[in-house]
């Protein structure tokens, strides 16, 4: 059994550059590696930009981006940064919490899944394809690192983004529709819809915890 809790640290970071909230979660992933402890789920909003996976697979549907382009180090293809989206990122001791990476994985759905469910959408996932899915289209996506036994990187979930900049990609490669929580009329603020995010994500850790 896992002797271990519910991460309780959380903070939304409001909106963050790219470059400098990737290295806050290499800094941090370093430091719990390290320390054995000191997890954390930050979230925040990001400035436009497009990410890619360490694999750099390339599932653009155009030459040319409307906003810059990065190679990182998570798992994943090439996706979009931007207002009206959030970004959950959990660094989580993976190896401490004797969890693997595919069982880490589901719960990130899952808690992305029981957050959608309160607002009575039926969210779900696609077999073979990493995110949450409605009947409408991709409603969030998912690209984790793993190094030294922690995670970083996590979901960003889609709330109001403008959907000219998802044109230019196939997202998971791909021919279908990314949707945002506005189209249904879930439109919350934000960092309130961040936190209800934390709490369904920092629910099933622990249960995770208690197996």
């Amino acid at each position: 059994m896992a002797e271990q809790h519910a991460i309780s640290a959380f903070e939304w970071l409001g909106r963050q550059p790219y470059g400098p909230m990737w290295q806050r979660l290499q800094n941090r992933a370093v430091r719990v590696s390290q320390s054995g402890g000191d997890e954390v789920i930050w979230a925040c909003e990001h400035d436009p930009i497009y990410t890619t996976g360490r694999r750099g697979v390339d599932n653009r549907s155009s030459e040319s981006l409307p906003a810059p382009l990065l190679v990182t180090d998570r798992g994943g293809e090439t996706t979009f940064h931007g207002p009206g989206q959030i970004l959950l990122y959990p660094i989580v001791n993976l190896r401490s919490r004797a969890m693997g990476v595919k069982t880490y994985v589901h719960l990130l759905e899952q808690s992305c899944i029981d957050l959608l469910t309160g607002f009575g959408l039926q969210a779900r996932r696609r077999c073979g394809f990493p995110g949450v899915w409605l009947d409408q289209g991709k409603v969030a996506a998912l690209g984790v690192r793993v190094a030294r036994g922690v995670a970083s990187h996590g979901m960003a979930l889609n709330v109001a983004v403008d959907p000219a900049w998802f044109s230019s990609i196939h997202p998971c490669g791909l021919s279908m529709p990314v949707v945002n929580l506005s189209s249904f009329g879930v439109s919350p603020a934000l960092p309130e819809l961040a936190e209800d995010w934390y709490h369904c994500l920092a629910v099933l850790l622990a249960g995770q915890a208690s197996v």
